[in-house]
């Protein structure tokens, strides 16, 4: 089945890594194809309002719109070209720009979920300084908007192809479980790391501290047995993908910390290329939307799926 990913673009640097690191999952991924989109530059809306009045204005903004058209075209003709440089057949990229309809994280995101794609991959400082000055942090709107397709955080130029899974034993780990097993379905040289971090008893509730010595023994039972029960379920999945079990790692660590920081941590230490984490995790139990969000804010020089 081809894999289709959906790239923002725009003349950032930061736009050359996403294409790069996209480039390079063509590696992994069979039948990967790709889309470079470009929300164009808005339009004044004082402009848009004269043009209806006036017909000087109205030339006048008919310009505007060719010259965003020009420029936009001009730069995926530029991009695609690089790609076909770097080895990528013709036929496996697409171009498409749009003027801004809402703001450039919905109107991504509604083509994406139009089409069909199976991940957005975006720089994480967002798109350009300009468009963010309109429309906010795209990155932030991305991954805040969007609840059906997977999104791809890269930042800067990433070399490594280790793969880290952070997991919790919620559904929603189980989904970016799901999510990495059918992008690299098939894929027999990849090795797969599910972290997890045990949590702390007081993250599980407010309790009396007198009683946590009584309670917490119980609390890291069933986080044990929570966790066994989805390593089972992951395990089922990677098979269904056609991944052995020699390509699946498992590595639990106890909770110094934030869960956050200890993903970060060990994503440094052990020098992987890409994260895969859940939006949201199981109540109370890990936290899982604040610790994606830390992880974003302070993993770098790494690729961040994150799956709703």
């Amino acid at each position: 089945m081809e894999k289709k990913l959906l790239i923002a673009v725009d003349s950032s640097f930061h736009c050359r890594c996403c294409i790069k690191y996209a480039i390079k999952t063509a590696s992994d991924i069979e039948r990967l194809h790709y889309t470079l989109i470009h929300v164009q530059r808005p339009i004044s809306s004082y402009l848009i309002d004269e043009a209806k009045r006036q017909p000087d204005k109205k030339k006048e903004l008919e310009q505007a719109i060719q010259r965003n058209t020009e420029a936009a075209f001009h730069l995926l003709d530029s991009l695609k070209t690089f790609m076909i440089q770097e080895g990528v057949p013709p036929e496996h990229i697409d171009v498409v720009t749009q003027p801004k309809v809402s703001d450039t994280a919905r109107d991504i995101i509604v083509f994406a979920e139009n089409g069909g794609f199976d991940a957005i991959v975006i720089g994480r400082r967002g798109i350009s300084r300009l468009q963010e000055t309109f429309s906010g942090s795209v990155t932030s709107n991305l991954i805040e908007y969007s609840r059906l397709v997977p999104i791809w955080i890269v930042d800067g130029e990433i070399v490594s192809n280790r793969i880290m899974v952070a997991v919790d034993g919620s559904e929603s780990s189980l989904r970016a479980v799901d999510h990495l097993c059918f992008m690299l379905a098939g894929n027999r040289e990849i090795v797969v790391t599910l972290f997890h971090v045990t949590p702390l008893f007081g993250d599980y509730c407010q309790i009396d501290p007198e009683l946590k010595e009584e309670m917490e023994p119980i609390q890291i039972q069933g986080d044990k047995k929570c966790i066994d029960n989805f390593m089972g379920l992951a395990r089922k999945h990677f098979q269904v993908a056609g991944l052995t079990e020699a390509q699946i790692r498992f590595r639990v660590v106890e909770k110094r910390f934030n869960p956050g920081k200890a993903i970060v941590e060990e994503l440094e230490k052990e020098k992987y290329g890409t994260v895969v984490i859940g939006r949201s995790g199981m109540e109370r139990a890990f936290f899982m939307g604040s610790v994606s969000r830390y992880v974003l804010n302070k993993a770098s020089n790494c690729a961040l799926w994150v799956v709703s």
